[in-house]
């Protein structure tokens, strides 16, 4: 009897189907399989972000240095932020052009709320008004697209155009709102225990296997092939190094950010909405084909304002880490995170053409924005020279993205 007649599913007593764990042969056969239909997954990540360390780290050796690492990660987290929740209008195949401004009218309207001048309000209220600003914009984006058909690139436009006035006329003849409040300041400016640090990463990495022993015993007990267990302890254990590394490079500098807890949270709660819910599934159908969706009972409007307004909420929420590492909100700041957002997403995988991509991805892609900007910042380099390299990743990005999916579409997954 060969081995793949011993690991084909069976039949117990009861009827039902039992799958198996693939080899770790078959599982590698099975990945490049997919490597060459498109399917590459965060391949191109990894692989750029090495490129951009050994290149920089080499130019100066102080990239890979302790207290850049953890400055990374501050300085990646308004980016993330956004990103998160940009990649949801773009399963559905849309876009949306104002969210660079949104987190400026986010930040601008905190730091407005909190001027010490005897009218402030707790810091909670102001993100909370600001919270509810975005929601309100987010879901008239929504109705002009999903109701009236107008395009989302018009509609979002119109809005970088009317939150840019909005920032010019709150930020005042000064530009720039200085934040008072301490709360506001140490939600990007807290640092924590070393002890604190490994209890995260513990729970962290606990958290991922679970996640992925149920998955794969979910899979199992449909009767399909799961990942063999090489599989499955080798992406724990990469999660783990990371992890754990990550403790230990930002434990010699000031100890791990807070506001990386606070994004990793947010990533995950976003990534159990898009693949563990009913409502996520209907985000993929509406960016795969919005009709056929509708015609199977999907209320594919309900979709799409829903998708507006979280991303609208995200790029409020992202405005507010910016204020807070900034110390500060001003009315320059829209554009810039504008272009980085949307590219974080594109580099991280997610489709311009809808239906594919992954939220955590977007974390992923904002590192390698922040990572070649942060190098790119320690030698010196002029602004001119950082769009021109950033155009060139998100061409990249945006390149694969379309030869993949060509590829796909050959072999019919598409």
């Amino acid at each position: 009897m060969s081995a793949a007649t011993e690991a084909s599913p069976s039949e117990p007593a009861n009827g039902a189907p039992v799958g198996h764990r693939l080899s770790l042969s078959d599982g590698w056969q099975q990945w490049l399989n997919n490597v060459r239909v498109g399917e590459i997954g965060s391949l191109p990540v990894v692989l750029g972000l090495a490129v951009v360390a050994v290149i920089f780290q080499v130019q100066n050796d102080k990239f890979l240095s302790s207290q850049n690492l953890t400055n990374l990660i501050v300085q990646m987290a308004p980016i993330a932020m956004i990103s998160l929740g940009i990649v949801f209008v773009l399963l559905i195949g849309e876009i949306d052009l104002s969210v660079g401004v949104m987190s400026g009218v986010g930040g601008i309207i905190i730091a407005r709320l909190l001027i010490p001048d005897g009218n402030e309000v707790n810091w909670l209220v102001a993100c909370a008004v600001a919270a509810a600003v975005a929601l309100l914009v987010g879901a008239t984006h929504g109705w002009f697209v999903a109701k009236l058909g107008v395009p989302s690139l018009i509609v979002t436009l119109a809005t970088l155009f009317i939150g840019t006035g909005a920032i010019l006329a709150m930020a005042g003849s000064q530009g720039l709102i200085r934040i008072q409040d301490q709360n506001v300041i140490d939600i990007a400016n807290t640092f924590l225990s070393d002890g604190v640090g490994w209890v995260l990463a513990i729970v962290a990495v606990a958290g991922y296997a679970t996640s992925k022993y149920l998955s794969d015993r979910a899979i199992l007990t449909q009767g399909l092939a799961a990942q063999s267990i090489a599989s499955f302890i080798g992406k724990v254990g990469v999660v783990a190094v990371t992890a754990c590394g990550a403790v230990v490079v930002t434990n010699n500098n000031r100890g791990f950010p807070l506001i990386g807890v606070i994004l990793g949270v947010s990533a995950v709660t976003l990534l159990g909405i898009t693949e563990r819910t009913r409502f996520g599934r209907h985000i993929y159908a509406v960016g795969g084909n919005a009709e056929a969706a509708r015609r199977a009972g999907i209320n594919v409007n309900r979709i799409k304002i829903s998708c507006f307004m979280i991303s609208s909420f995200m790029a409020a929420f992202g405005g507010l880490v910016l204020a807070s590492r900034l110390r500060s909100a001003d009315n320059a700041v829209g554009p810039n995170l504008l272009l980085n957002a949307i590219a974080a997403a594109v580099i991280g995988g997610t489709s311009l053409f809808g239906g594919r991509g992954r939220v955590t991805s977007a974390i992923q892609g904002a590192l390698v924005i922040a990572a070649v900007e942060s190098g790119m910042g320690l030698l010196g380099w002029p602004s001119d020279r950082k769009f021109i390299v950033t155009g060139c990743i998100l061409l990249l990005a945006v390149t694969i993205d379309t030869v993949t999916r060509r590829a796909r579409q050959s072999s019919g997954r598409a």
